[in-house]
């Protein structure tokens, strides 16, 4: 929807109270007539990537319009592509979405009743592209180079370059390193998570076995039939995917919208995930030290967001 430049889109703006991040699922109930119009707009355009709307957190107040937008609204965002749409009797609308591109907010539009356009918010935003190709060629060398001998990012005294390892030796290690950094923060949510539910329900039991086994990495085969957790289906679909795992990180750890926007404003996975080891452990330090969760779980396990 909108016009469109390269690189940039005018796009509907939808803030809620805490940011959206890739691949993360958006539960929405809609009864706001404005966003009713959105969400019929959006329903008779053709099921794919068009059927999208920005999400952005929201810095202060609940009534952006009311304020300057850019003191409202954080200004990083991400898209959510519309994978349901339930019509209701009130004329209200449930939909699932689920989160896409990543952009930065230029300008918002507020709307004009006067001009026919239309009542919501939209906003002129940027994509913002994911670092992955550059950080593993360039940037990632440098992790490389950090706690492994000389010998691995470069000839050393008296030896020649053929005596050193190639290009791929180097690309080897750095993909290793992402691995274990990713290890490295599964262990911690799996500790992080089944602290939290210590600390709520009196003791891991609380959680579901398959959960405690995709985070545990202990997996046997379930029972025919047997229906997921969702919370250990998402698991296991990121076992192996750095960056799936840091996206469910950052929307499943009990943290600021700060620390949030600040993980979904990190285009590189590798720093999304060191800043996810020490924002775990400063997590794992607060709930051993209060012995208290600081907010519900509940409130960010998805339930239906009113707009």
């Amino acid at each position: 929807m909108g016009e469109s430049v390269p690189g940039r889109a005018v796009i509907p703006l939808f803030p809620l109270g805490t940011p959206l991040f890739p691949g993360v699922v958006l539960p929405l109930q809609i009864f706001e007539p404005r966003y009713r119009r959105l969400i019929a707009e959006l329903g008779a355009l053709p099921e794919g990537p068009e059927r999208r709307f920005g999400v952005v957190a929201i810095r202060q107040g609940w009534e952006v319009e009311q304020v300057a937008p850019a003191e409202a609204l954080f200004d990083v965002g991400c898209t959510a592509v519309l994978r349901l749409i339930s019509p209701r009797p009130d004329g209200g609308y449930r939909v699932v979405a689920v989160g896409g591109e990543r952009f930065r907010l230029l300008d918002v539009l507020l709307p004009d009743p006067d001009s026919g356009e239309p009542p919501y918010l939209r906003a002129e935003v940027e994509w913002l592209v994911e670092e992955e190709a550059a950080e593993e060629a360039a940037g990632d060398s440098e992790a490389a180079g950090e706690g492994h001998p000389p010998a691995l990012t470069g000839p050393g005294p008296g030896k020649d370059a053929a005596d050193g390892p190639g290009d791929d030796v180097v690309t080897d290690v750095v993909r290793g390193s992402l691995e274990l950094l990713a290890g490295n923060v599964r262990e911690l949510f799996a500790r992080y998570v089944a602290d939290v539910a210590v600390r709520q329900s009196g003791g891991v039991g609380a959680l579901p076995e398959d959960v405690l086994a995709a985070l545990t990495g202990d997996e046997e085969d379930g029972e025919d039939g047997a229906e997921a957790d969702p919370t250990a289906s998402a698991l296991r679909e990121v076992s192996d995917d750095a960056r799936g795992l840091s996206w469910l990180v950052a929307s499943a750890a009990l943290l600021t919208t700060e620390d949030r926007q600040a993980l979904l404003a990190e285009s590189a996975t590798r720093r999304r995930l060191t800043l996810e080891s020490r924002l775990l452990r400063r997590e794992l330090t607060l709930l051993r030290t209060l012995g208290a969760v600081p907010v519900p779980l509940a409130q960010f396990a998805g339930p239906l967001t009113p707009n």
